[in-house]
């Protein structure tokens, strides 16, 4: 078995970098274009290798710590222990909000509410719905934050290639044989040559 498992993970490795082999990118965080290219990389890597996106990782997340969590406000505090454990800022104030949503859907229940409850989880979706329409999100632009959400991501990682490949280039030159060096530009660096 954990043969298997490992010659999934080297495969979904190889997958991979034969993806990111073939394609140019470029390492300027701030260059939007070269963020989005770096973005659309990284999301056929995920598809050929069979990798989840970070929005599929959170799901996953959510559904495997979350499903024998009985009552909603035990759930709801789970979410928060996952956003807060992921770095996720809820920028919106949507889980007070929502907490808001649970007990007033309680306080009309007289009674905790339980995720087997179809008629009370009704009542919270629809409080959810609410909170959503005064927050301006809806559902079928879900792809659209998911994308923004990839691009960030991107972005971040485009961030942490530049500083590492500027720290490796100043390690270097601090060595004599490159001390009369000049450091190129890290967008002029093509990371096909270093893999």
């Amino acid at each position: 078995m954990l043969k298997g498992i490992f010659l999934e993970v080297k495969n979904k490795f190889e997958t991979a970098l034969g993806i990111v082999r073939k394609e140019k990118i470029t390492i300027d965080p701030n260059d939007p274009a070269a963020v989005a290219e770096y973005a659309k990389v990284m999301k056929t890597v995920r598809e050929k290798a069979d990798l989840f996106s970070e929005s599929q990782r959170i799901k996953y997340t959510i559904e495997s710590r979350t499903q024998d969590i009985p009552d909603a406000r035990s759930y709801l505090l789970a979410l928060k222990d996952i956003r807060v454990k992921r770095g996720l800022v809820d920028e919106l104030g949507a889980e007070a909000m929502m907490m808001d949503a649970l007990d007033k859907v309680e306080k009309e229940l007289k009674k905790p509410l339980l995720r087997n409850d179809k008629k009370g989880m009704a009542l919270l979706e629809a409080e959810f719905d609410k909170v959503n329409q005064k927050l301006g999100i809806r559902k079928e632009d879900l792809p659209k934050y998911e994308e923004q959400l990839e691009l960030k991501i991107a972005k971040a990682q485009l961030e942490e290639l530049k500083k590492d490949a500027v720290e490796a280039m100043e390690t270097q030159k601090k060595r004599e044989e490159f001390k009369d060096e000049e450091m190129p530009d890290v967008k002029s660096l093509d990371i096909r040559n270093f893999i």
